[in-house]
């Protein structure tokens, strides 16, 4: 009997087919988020950038058109530090399904003083996990009318080092930037596990999984003109950086996997394979305080009750067979 064909290895430059699908990148125009896009572009797919900036997701999509022949590529706006205004996304999608939807967009701040959204929360929080959060619960029709949806969280791996605060999630006792950046990439990363016990728990065809791209800098990213910019300064200067951390087109590849792998099963994390900074993408434990259900239950509950809604399944949608 001759041996069943064997799967070949994840090539981050060869990626399979995906026409017909439609994917989402929240933030997709800069930074990991563009990459993410570009790279889905070539597959065939239609992808949309959501962007709060409509000028620089029209370079974003420019650029992609420029360096994918035939990519189908187009923006939504998409403010995640407007709560209100997420109710809308998935109408202005046009899209009767959606197959994948990249929960990558994110702001990060260096210094005091503490800022808020427009609802009143800390404003990377706000924006990085509540935008977030409530964003899955208005996608959720669509990615149950596919076959196979994935709902792919992007996390840090700064979020490593850092443990949540449940009766401080919003940094209003001791406000440090870098800390508050942290925790609120960790709640992304608790929630994208969170939810996904919570599909399987229904029978969902959704699956949810987290992933992060390690260590990657500018500096070691191509340039992608007027996306991203890089002086022959900054690429020199970088270079011995570039021994254990990478670009931000490679830190899309743990994303792109995620979303593309028939082997990425939901509830899982992957990142870069050499020391979790740099390298392609592989499978890591769960790191043990992300294992915390009930630190993820808390924030889950946190969370509903800050935005006002609940990603949970809905009754009545599609279950998995079997």
């Amino acid at each position: 009997m001759p041996p069943a064909p064997s799967t070949p290895p994840w090539n981050v430059r060869r990626l399979p087919r995906a026409d017909g699908s439609v994917f989402l990148v929240t933030g997709g125009n800069a930074g990991i988020g563009y990459f993410v896009a570009e790279q889905l572009s070539a597959t065939g797919a239609t992808v949309v950038l959501g962007s709060r900036n409509p000028a620089k997701a029209e370079d974003a999509t420019a650029s992609i058109r420029a360096r994918v022949p035939g990519a189908r590529v187009r923006a939504v706006r998409l403010d995640l530090a407007d709560l209100p205004s997420l109710r809308t996304v998935a109408e202005s999608l046009r899209v009767e399904r959606l197959d994948a939807v990249v929960h990558n967009a994110g702001v990060a701040l260096d210094d005091p003083p503490r800022t808020e959204t427009r609802d009143g929360h800390e404003l990377m929080f706000g924006t990085n996990h509540l935008g977030h959060f409530a964003l899955t619960r208005w996608l959720m029709p669509l990615l149950t009318a596919a076959p196979a949806a994935r709902v792919v969280t992007t996390g840090s791996f700064a979020a490593k080092s850092e443990r949540l605060d449940p009766d401080d999630l919003q940094s209003r006792d001791d406000y440090r930037p870098k800390r508050a950046y942290g925790r609120s990439k960790l709640a992304q990363m608790y929630f994208g596990l969170e939810l996904d016990r919570r599909l399987r728990a229904a029978g969902s065809t959704v699956a949810s999984m987290v992933v992060h791209p390690g260590g990657a800098l500018d500096s070691l990213t191509p340039a992608r003109p007027p996306v991203h910019e890089r002086t022959t300064g900054a690429r020199l200067g970088a270079a011995p950086a570039g021994l254990l951390l990478q670009g931000k087109h490679a830190g899309a590849w743990p994303a792109v996997r995620a979303v593309l792998d028939p082997a990425v099963r939901g509830g899982q994390l992957w990142g870069p394979r050499a020391f979790g900074l740099r390298g392609t993408p592989r499978r890591e434990p769960v790191w043990p305080h992300l294992a915390d259900t009930s630190v993820a239950a808390r924030l889950w509950d946190a969370s509903r009750d800050l935005t006002g809604v609940d990603p949970s399944p809905l009754p009545g949608q599609p279950v998995r067979s079997g």
